[in-house]
């Protein structure tokens, strides 16, 4: 028998009575280990109960076991120790059947009960809607006396009326849909629309028709927030890939047709990151950003030191050039990590997602992405308006020939610019590269989409691209349960012809008299 157990008379008991082959005892086992309020019972029901529970067969000694290939590796199951790896005849799993498996559940329900974290309880809690029984009953009537936490006593009160709701008792069913009246769990709602349609009173058909109604205009309001906030999260990401673009585009009037492999490059700068820092994965993201930013910015101070300053003045030439420039940064790419998309790990911080309710929750990567195109956009505007940088930038835009009479060097102006757009849409491809796989295909995805967002928001505008850029995303979003992904771009990109046929320098026109020719 397990060592330890001298001293521990229930949980030796328990032990004797699990190996044996009568449900019964191991019922018994079951209450004997939640008398004991052993450190470990929680983890002994929970084995139990995913079937990871077994005894050696020789010495009778219950074991956690993990299954390494063909061989078992065995831990004991109070003391943790390492027991080696033995093969399947060896030991034989403790098999419950379905009144057992009730009988975990509602046990370990009550020892989540007893947690001292309100979370864990109020995750227990909402977990019995519409699965209470008579004991689990009593056993919450019992813990609502103790209870301090407002949600677990509200959550607590929501079981007990729902069980109340299949009574026969006029008054409790009535008492139970008050207290249920804008409970979004499923269950409740499904219930009450039962009891709207099928009630043999009149007064509860009524009153449960109301709370359905109430209920369905909140899961109504939260499907709309959730769908504004996938759309602010989309439109975070149009933003932060175009942004650059609209500096180049309105500095140089360069249709950059390689921006998206700029944009690839930044998330392939993340991915070497990660691998050269595997047991570091929380910090190497806070490493990738200035390096996917310097990377991509040199690649693009390249680009345009190389090819598009030849090409000033011949747009279409430039566009043809730059689309050249991203066959071959998307082979070079392939040549180097090949054709297959690799992913990078997102940071345990950046995991998870904030539940505000049983209906609405908000991923982390997309809440740190969506804050982190807007530090991105106030650092890039005050570079713009309170750096030297930032005035040349603005004085070649408006006016270059006005600009190099005053001893501008445009020529540098440019450069910097380029890299400067460049370097942005580094930045972005380190955000891409958290929420999809990077591929030599990843700029692809989003080089129409920067342009949409630039044209329509005004060419070379900062707020205008960050505006146009949520609201489009907004707006696709919204658009999509109702037409389809496709044609939700398709619709938007009608929009947007149809918009700039009314203002053809988009919604923020850039001033000054070059601007205006």
């Amino acid at each position: 028998m397990n060592m330890g157990l001298a001293d521990e008379p229930s949980i030796e008991k328990a032990f004797q009575l699990l190996v044996t082959k009568s449900f019964k005892d191991k019922e018994q086992a079951i209450n004997l280990l939640m008398e004991s309020k052993h450190e470990k019972t929680q983890a002994l029901l929970n084995a139990l109960l995913q079937g990871d529970l077994f005894y050696v067969k020789k010495s009778k000694d219950i074991v956690f076991v993990e299954k390494i290939e063909k061989k078992y590796q065995l831990t004991g199951a109070l003391d943790g120790k390492d027991l080696g790896q033995v093969s399947k005849r060896n030991v034989k799993k403790i098999s419950i059947n379905n009144r057992l498996r009730k009988q975990l559940k509602i046990s370990l329900a009550t020892l989540q009960l007893n947690h001292p974290d309100p979370a864990v309880r109020l995750k227990s809690v909402e977990g019995f809607i519409g699965k209470a029984d008579d004991i689990l009953l009593d056993k919450l009537t019992s813990v609502l006396g103790r209870e301090t936490d407002e949600d677990v006593i509200e959550a607590i009160n929501s079981v007990i009326s729902f069980e109340q709701l299949n009574s026969g008792a006029i008054d409790l069913q009535l008492a139970a849909i008050e207290q249920l009246d804008g409970n979004l769990t499923p269950s409740v709602l499904n219930r009450l629309k039962e009891l709207s349609a099928s009630s043999e009173h009149k007064e509860v058909r009524q009153k449960a028709a109301a709370a359905v109604a109430k209920i369905e205009a909140r899961v109504s309001l939260f499907s709309h927030l959730e769908t504004l906030f996938f759309g602010l999260s989309l439109g975070s990401i149009l933003a932060l890939a175009a942004i650059g673009l609209a500096i180049t585009f309105g500095v140089m009037g360069v249709i950059n047709m390689a921006h998206g492999e700029l944009i690839m490059i930044g998330a392939y700068t993340t991915y070497v990151v990660q691998l050269m820092m595997p047991n570091h994965i929380g910090a190497s993201i806070l490493v990738a950003i200035p390096l996917a930013f310097l990377v991509s910015a040199l690649v693009g101070i390249a680009i345009e030191r190389g090819v598009i300053r030849f090409l000033y003045g011949r747009p279409l030439e430039t566009l043809l050039a730059t689309f050249g420039i991203s066959l071959v940064l998307q082979q070079t790419v392939r040549s180097i990590f090949s054709p297959l998309n690799r992913s990078v790990t997102t940071p345990d911080w950046m995991s998870g997602s904030l539940q505000l309710n049983s209906l609405l929750s908000i991923t982390y990567n997309r809440i740190y992405i969506f804050l982190f195109c807007l530090i991105v956009f106030v650092l890039l505007y005050l570079v713009m308006k309170k750096t030297s940088l930032g005035l040349n930038v603005r004085a070649v835009s408006q006016n270059r020939a006005m600009a190099r009479a005053m001893g501008i060097k445009s020529e540098w102006v440019d450069a910097l610019t380029f890299g400067l757009g460049s370097g942005i849409a580094g930045v972005a491809g380190v955000a891409l590269s958290q929420i999809t796989n990077v591929g030599p295909n990843l700029g692809q995805a989003y080089i129409v989409d920067s342009f949409m967002v630039v044209v329509f928001g005004g060419v070379g505008n900062l707020w205008g691209t960050l505006i146009s850029g949520l609201s489009l995303g907004v707006v696709n979003k919204f658009l999509e349960p109702v037409s389809g992904a496709v044609l939700a771009k398709i619709l938007v990109l009608i929009f947007i012809i149809l918009f700039i046929q009314k203002r053809p320098r988009g919604l923020f026109p850039q001033k000054g008299r070059a601007a205006e020719s």
